[in-house]
């Protein structure tokens, strides 16, 4: 703060003024009348030296933090047109600086620097990239929507256009490779990563499109390639193209290195090629693939046979053989996870759950264990190529050493048959309400429990009829409650055992990074086309997931658990208010979120007023 009047003036009037930089703009306020030469005059002989006395006691205040500022206000004063077709709000986030930590920790910034070194590129890459993926994780939108909020964000500037995006993309998909290296060994630098399992899984991703693509022709190698969004089995059941998304995530949740596939693709065939990648990433290939069945083939399992890999994947009963089934219903050789005490199958379904001295036991699970020497005991198959130049599926009769773990839990069994009574009962108002002959059937829809038959009467034609079919609903029932997974590793003690058992349980982090994705971050549908401009969309959002995830993680270290609505609704409702240059006020209150957040990174966002230069030097500390 600094003394300013007229020097020119016969009775100059003199103030405190305060120089303001908000962003590249710097600008003088006068935020304290002292008064004029003539009227201090009645207290002080010397006004001058008076006004610079109150200026030094303002300065003062303001190292103590508490000022006291003046502000004229004109009710009847009009808002400016600013020329927009619609207005925006002049609210500016500082939620996004947590994000922003992060994201510096990772040190892209250099990445870019590296890879653009011998590159005429004028726009900053860096920038665009760090800005696309705040956007993914607190406004998500298309990229020229993203690129119109640009100003929302405290302290961001505008030094790019809106093609200098997709030219972006282009440059990630080229860097491909080293950039998802770099991200993930950088990312130790906030989280001490645990890769001793690995968790792998697939989804796809539509198109509002209505055509696939055609192959594409690399512009640089010449290379012909296939189009990435192809029809294929959607997920969602959506009659779009789709491209396929294969990611690895560690044993925190945090994922490691994902791919992008056409979506016509078997998912088991990008499996390998991913875990290629990221042994070379670790430098070593001791860790344990954990992954469903479905990405569980015999060349996926047959290829974490190897060296130090060692693999856990579910197993379907129903495809066990005969003889293995024989072992799984044999109720013997069971004992209780949680204590490794003999148990049965019948004990458990029979126990009064309602009792509260069953209550850990209905909590628990019972297992057993079998050897399953042979590919073929549980039910793996392959494709053959034929001389006519298809594919036949047959099962495979290769060896391998593995073990399955098959467990019994009361509580699957009550949850597996309520999905299916309800399941029932849609099956039969469909009967009440539909022509049989309209409805498709499929493997697990409430369709496969209908069943038609054929009935006639002395010779009379049979006349079609549908009923409920009970006999799949008994074959069903005898699955209830069952769960298997494949391993190599040896299981044969409890404790070895019960920890396989935990692993597989944490599968269900994987599907909540895709639940992220899909949801809170809107990856899909995805509203660019070009080849690279897909790959570069799902490249942004792969790198939002994981800065996210670290945040998570670093809250976590506080001993808070909050859920990601709770913290997504925290960082997006951190917003600021400009008044007249001066000051800014929250707009947002301390919710735990928020003190948590502090705890963890010490940016001091619980305030409810911020000076612009403090503002701005939290940006600066971050980017130091």
């Amino acid at each position: 703060m600094k003394l300013w009047y007229d020097r020119n003036a016969k009775d100059p009037k003199y103030f405190i003024q305060q120089g303001i930089r908000n962003g590249k703009k710097v600008t003088t306020k006068n935020v304290k009348v002292i008064g004029k030469h003539s009227e201090l005059l009645a207290i002080t002989d010397d006004p001058l030296a008076y006004a610079k006395e109150q200026v030094r006691l303002f300065n003062e205040q303001v190292k103590e933090g508490k000022i006291e500022i003046q502000f004229k206000i004109d009710f009847e004063e009009k808002l400016v047109a600013s020329g927009n077709i619609t207005s925006k709000s002049q609210l500016k986030n500082i939620g996004y600086f947590p994000l922003q930590q992060i994201y510096h920790d990772l040190r892209l910034e250099e990445f870019f620097s590296q890879v653009l070194e011998d590159r005429k590129i004028t726009f900053p890459c860096n920038d665009i990239n760090r800005f696309l993926t705040y956007g993914r994780i607190l406004d998500p939108r298309s990229k020229a929507g993203t690129y119109d909020r640009l100003d929302t964000y405290y302290g961001m500037e505008n030094t790019f256009d809106y093609h200098h995006i997709l030219r972006h993309l282009d440059v990630l998909v080229d860097n491909f490779d080293a950039y998802m290296e770099h991200l993930f060994k950088n990312s130790n630098n906030v989280v001490k990563r645990s890769t001793s399992v690995c968790y792998y899984d697939c989804t796809n991703y539509f198109f509002e499109c209505e055509h696939e693509d055609d192959v594409y022709v690399d512009p640089v190698t010449g290379e012909v390639l296939r189009g990435l969004r192809k029809y294929g089995p959607s997920k969602e059941h959506r009659p779009t193209p789709i491209v396929q998304m294969g990611l690895f995530m560690d044993g925190n949740g945090i994922p490691i290195s994902m791919c992008i596939n056409p979506g016509s693709q078997n998912e088991q065939l990008s499996a390998v090629p991913l875990e290629r990648k990221i042994t070379k990433m670790f430098g070593s290939d001791k860790f344990i693939y954990c992954a469903d069945g479905g990405l569980g083939s015999y060349p996926i399992r047959e290829y974490n046979s190897m060296g130090e890999r060692a693999y856990i994947v579910t197993q379907s009963v129903k495809k066990l053989s005969d003889v293995m089934k024989e072992a799984v219903f044999a109720d013997c050789d069971y004992h209780r996870k949680s204590n490794n005490k003999p148990m049965t199958v019948r004990k458990m379904k029979e126990f009064d759950r309602m009792a509260d001295e069953n209550r850990e036991l209905y909590d628990d699970k019972i297992y057993k264990v079998l050897v399953a020497d042979k590919a073929i005991d549980t039910g793996l198959t392959e494709k053959v190529l034929q001389k006519n130049g298809k594919y036949r599926e047959q099962k495979v009769k290769g060896q391998l050493k593995q073990y399955i773990i098959v467990s019994f839990s009361r509580k699957m069994l009550e949850y597996q048959r309520h999905i299916r009574n309800a399941q029932i009962d849609r099956a039969r108002k469909l009967l009440e309400t539909k022509d049989p002959e309209m409805i498709k059937k499929g493997p697990n829809d409430v369709t496969r429990f209908i069943k038609r038959t054929s009935v006639g009467k002395n010779g009379e034609q049979a006349k079609d009829s549908y009923v409920v079919d009970t006999s799949i609903i008994e074959e069903e029932e005898k699955y209830d409650g069952y769960y298997a997974i494949a391993t190599n590793l040896d299981p044969r003690k409890h404790e070895d055992a019960s920890r396989i058992l935990d692993i597989n349980a944490n599968r269900y982090k994987i599907e909540d990074c895709f639940r992220l994705l899909k949801t809170n971050f809107e990856a899909r549908p995805a509203y660019v086309s070009e080849h690279t401009h897909i790959i570069g969309h799902f490249m942004t959002c792969y790198t939002a997931l994981l800065v996210y995830r670290l945040l998570e993680a670093k809250l976590e270290r506080t001993g808070k658990h909050f859920t990601t609505d709770q913290i997504l609704d925290t960082l997006k409702a951190m917003n600021v208010m400009n008044f007249q240059d001066t000051f800014y006020a929250a707009t947002y209150d301390c919710g735990e979120v928020c003190t948590a957040l502090n705890a963890a990174f010490g940016l001091g966002l619980d305030r409810k007023y911020y000076e612009p230069k403090a503002l701005n030097k939290k940006l600066k500390n971050i980017l130091k």
